[in-house]
């Protein structure tokens, strides 16, 4: 008799998360840790079974390689080379080698399995063990479509990244972007969307019309964007489902700088007048729109504190570009941000605790963050042009356009240390990046 079906039930059946006493943790605030040696084997199967996204056994490797790219990108994991690993077979995945892992330096082990269901989904196993004490620290299973193999991948990294860190997981989202091609005299931008490890890459717009400052809703499926359509510079949202795009409000001038509240029913703005910019807010289910500052000044790049209290904004009204923080109504404005140089393009963290911004001195451009009380200013990156910040659904890692002289921009992210400057693959040069909360 073929164990190998039973062995396979009774895996699914355990396929709950547990906790574990054990204590294997990574210390994420630490800019000396070491990365943690981690064992990522090609995931098992029972069967190499055909499907629509490739047999098991194929998309036991891919996961597995997805997983090691993941954890391994964050500058926290180190993944242990496939050679030096025992391949696991299905038995293995709730008894693994351990002895093996350890000679092979790994202190964690990432395995699970791929297995075809009687109803064309897919169910992919994953299991977090700390290779010394032997011990299981999580053990989840996720029934998906054949095409929703990679998400289970990024759910696995998830899970794993946040029992061992004590955070939560960043790699289960998407980053909207500006895709652009053509000379430097006349570029080509269209919206782009992608999973946050470059994959599943597709455009949004044709680039017929000049699109900047994407933005997602905390619900993720709606972005809003500016657009120069028709000779008219303002606000549309787009539907990324329906792909049903509608313009914001009806305003004589240009309206820019959009950036949605937590509960994603308002629509922060800046809209020209007289040579002047102002922020307004924008109900999106009522389409009025509330003026929240006003005077001879510029305005501009609103975004709202995670509980929807507060609004960070840039603004000339002192004489120079620097970041204001005000209540959610426009009243209490106070200036946050000091000394050398000009500050713009702020974004509050997910976590509340900090503001990501460009700061403008001595001829560079450079990520930074501070505290929303003005306090611990600190920067991150020291290029020559790194602005447009953008937070990772957990506020651990930022992510940021960076131009060249010559010309040429990419996709970066770096994390909140300072470390692990990371190139995000697009198949252009790309810009001005929004990333997305976690998929539902």
């Amino acid at each position: 008799m073929n164990p190998a079906p039973l062995l396979l039930r009774a895996l699914a059946l355990l396929l709950v998360a547990t906790p574990a006493a054990a204590q294997l943790r990574v210390d994420i605030t630490s800019g000396t840790q070491a990365p943690m040696p981690i064992a990522v084997p090609a995931f098992a199967t029972s069967a190499a079974v055909a499907t629509p996204a490739g047999d098991t056994a194929q998309l036991g490797r891919q996961v597995a390689a997805i997983i090691a790219g993941n954890l391994g990108g964050t500058g926290l994991f180190r993944p242990v080379p496939a050679e030096s690993v025992p391949v696991p077979a299905m038995a293995d995945i709730a008894a693994p080698r351990f002895p093996a892992l350890r000679m092979a330096a790994a202190q964690a082990l990432v395995t699970g399995f791929v297995s075809a269901n009687p109803d064309g989904t897919l169910t992919v196993g994953c299991y977090l063990h700390d290779v010394f004490s032997e011990e299981q620290l999580v053990r989840q299973g996720f029934t998906v479509t054949p095409a929703g193999w990679r998400r289970a991948a990024h759910k696995c990294s998830d899970l794993v990244y946040a029992r061992l860190t004590g955070e939560s997981g960043y790699f289960d989202s998407r980053i909207v972007y500006v895709a652009e091609s053509g000379p430097r005299t006349k570029r080509v931008k269209r919206l782009a969307i992608m999973d946050q490890d470059g994959a599943n890459h597709r455009f949004l717009t044709s680039g017929q019309s000049l699109v900047l400052m994407p933005r997602f809703s905390p619900a993720s499926e709606t972005i809003s964007y500016m657009s120069f359509a028709n000779d008219r510079p303002r606000l549309w949202l787009y539907n990324i489902t329906t792909g049903r795009q509608e313009s914001v409000g009806d305003f004589d001038s240009m309206s820019f700088a959009g950036r949605f509240s937590p509960d994603g029913r308002t629509l922060l703005m800046s809209v020209t007048r007289s040579g002047n910019a102002d922020i307004l807010a924008y109900d999106i289910p009522t389409r009025r729109a509330t003026r929240l500052t006003s005077g001879n000044y510029i305005d501009t790049s609103p975004s709202f504190s995670p509980d929807g209290k507060r609004i960070v904004f840039e603004s000339d009204r002192g004489g120079s570009q620097q970041l204001y923080v005000m209540n959610a109504d426009g009243s209490g404005v106070q200036r946050i941000s000091f000394g050398d140089g000009r500050a713009g393009s702020p974004v509050w963290s997910p976590r509340g605790d900090l503001i990501a911004f460009t700061r403008i001195t001595g001829g560079k451009f450079r990520i930074a963050v501070i505290r929303p009380d003005g306090s611990g200013e600190r920067l991150l990156t020291d290029s020559w042009q790194d602005e447009s910040p953008s937070w990772s659904p957990n506020g651990r890692v930022i992510l940021f356009t960076r131009a060249e002289p010559n010309g040429r921009s990419s996709l970066r992210s770096i994390d909140l240390i300072g470390r692990n400057d990371r190139r995000i693959p697009t198949p252009l040069d790309a810009s001005d990046p929004a990333w997305g909360p976690l998929l539902p």
